[in-house]
C-alpha cells in the first residue's frame, strides 16, 4: 500500500518521475528523508479534494482537521476509507433506483425536464445521481411546473369530479404514500396547480413507492425468517427422531424436547404466515384499486390531466396482480411450515404423556 501512496502525488500532478539510476533499491537518502505520514496527508487531501464521491471526500475532510491528524489519518485510510467507499455504492445504488423509478413514473410527454434530468443522472455516474436525489429532481419538478402553469391547458381542463377524486384517494386508496400525495395536493392554501402536479406525476410517484415499499419490507422480513427457519427445521426433524428412538425413561424427556424445537419453528413461521397473509390482502386490494383507477381514466380521456396516469394505469394493476401471485405462493408455504410445526409439538406432546 506505501507504494502506491508514494506514487500518488505524482499521478495527481501529471508529472512522471524522473528516471533512477543504477543501484541498490533503497538508498541511505531515501529511507532518511521518505515520510510515511507526509505521503498520507498528500494522497487524503488529494481525496478531500477530489475524490468524485462525496462520503468519501466528507471522511478525508474530517481526517484532516481532526485534533489528532497523523491518528486520524491512520484510522481513515485503515478503515474510514473502505467504510466510506462501500457506503457510497450503497448510497448510488440506490440514488440510481430512484433515479429509474422517477424515470418510469415521469415520461417525456408529460414531464420533460424531470424526465431528461432523470436520465442525465442515470447516464452521467455516481456524482450527478447524487445531485439528483438531492436536489435535481426538485428543481427539475419545478420547471415542468413552471411550463405547465404558462401554458394553463390542464389548469383550464380541471373539473371538480377531478378534485373530488383526489379527495376520494385521499381517504380511501389502499397506498399510504398516495394517500399523503393526495392530502398534499388538497392541503390548505393548495391551489389548482398543485392538483395538476398531482395528476401530472405524484400519484404515480408515490404509487410506485408503495409497490416499492410492500415488496422491500416483506422481502427483507423473510430474508430474517429463512435465514433461521432452516435450522429450526433440522432440530425439531432431529428431536423428533431422538424422541422416537428413546426408551423407557427417557423417551419422555426426548418427546417433550422435540416438542419445545416444534414450537419454536412454529413462533418462527406464525409472524411470517400472517405477514404474507396481509401483502396478499393489500395486493388484491391495489390490484382492484387500479382497474377502477383505468376506467376511470378511459371515461376521461378528453382531460389532459388523466393522461398520464393512463399511461400507467394497467402497468400498475398488472404489477400488483403478480405481486398478489407471489404473496400467495408464499403465504402458502408459511402457512404449511407451521400447520407442520404444530402437527408435530402436538404430537410430540400427546406421546409424552
Amino acid at each position: 500500500m506505501a507504494a502506491a501512496l508514494i506514487l500518488a502525488p505524482a499521478l495527481v500532478s501529471g508529472v512522471s518521475a524522473p528516471a533512477r539510476a543504477a543501484g541498490p533499491a533503497f538508498s541511505a537518502v531515501t529511507t532518511t528523508t521518505f515520510d510515511q505520514f507526509e505521503e498520507d496527508r498528500i494522497y487524503v487531501r488529494y481525496l478531500a479534494s477530489y475524490d468524485p464521491r462525496s462520503l468519501v471526500r466528507t471522511a478525508a475532510w474530517n481526517a484532516l482537521v481532526a485534533s489528532n491528524v497523523p491518528a486520524a489519518i491512520e484510522r481513515f485510510l485503515n478503515s474510514g476509507l473502505a467504510y466510506a467507499v462501500t457506503r457510497s455504492q450503497q448510497l448510488a445504488a440506490r440514488n440510481a433506483d430512484f433515479a429509474r423509478r422517477i424515470l418510469a413514473t415521469h415520461t417525456a410527454e408529460y414531464s420533460p425536464e424531470v424526465h431528461a434530468a432523470a436520465q442525465y443522472a442515470l447516464n452521467s455516474g455516481t456524482s450527478a445521481l447524487d445531485a439528483f436525489a438531492k436536489t435535481g429532481y426538485a428543481a427539475a419538478k419545478e420547471r415542468d411546473r413552471v411550463a405547465r402553469e404558462a401554458a394553463g391547458e390542464q389548469v383550464a381542463a380541471l373539473l371538480e369530479t377531478d378534485r373530488l377524486f383526489v379527495a376520494h384517494l385521499r381517504d380511501y386508496d389502499p397506498g399510504a404514500q398516495v394517500r399523503a400525495a393526495a392530502g398534499y395536493a388538497l392541503r390548505v392554501g393548495a391551489t389548482d396547480a398543485d392538483l395538476v402536479e398531482f395528476y401530472a406525476y405524484d400519484w404515480a410517484a408515490a404509487a410506485a413507492v408503495d409497490l416499492q415499499n410492500q415488496k422491500v419490507q416483506c422481502t427483507n422480513s423473510d430474508m430474517v425468517w429463512r435465514a433461521k427457519v432452516k435450522t429450526l427445521l433440522a432440530d425439531a426433524l432431529a428431536a423428533q427422531k431422538a424422541a422416537e428412538e428413546a426408551a423407557d425413561e427417557a423417551r419422555e424427556q426426548a418427546r417433550a424436547a422435540a416438542a419445545r424445537a416444534w414450537h419454536a419453528l412454529g413462533e418462527q413461521a406464525a409472524p411470517a404466515k400472517s405477514t404474507w397473509d396481509t401483502a396478499v390482502v393489500v395486493a388484491e386490494q391495489q390490484a382492484a384499486n387500479w382497474q377502477e383507477v383505468a376506467l376511470a381514466a378511459a371515461a376521461a380521456a378528453d382531460n389532459p390531466n388523466w393522461d398520464s396516469i393512463a399511461l400507467s394505469a394497467q402497468a400498475n394493476g398488472q404489477q400488483w396482480t403478480t405481486e398478489q401471485a407471489n404473496a400467495a405462493k408464499q403465504a402458502a408455504y408459511w402457512t404449511a411450515l407451521y400447520e407442520m410445526a404444530l402437527a408435530g409439538e402436538l404430537d410430540m406432546q400427546a406421546g409424552a404423556r
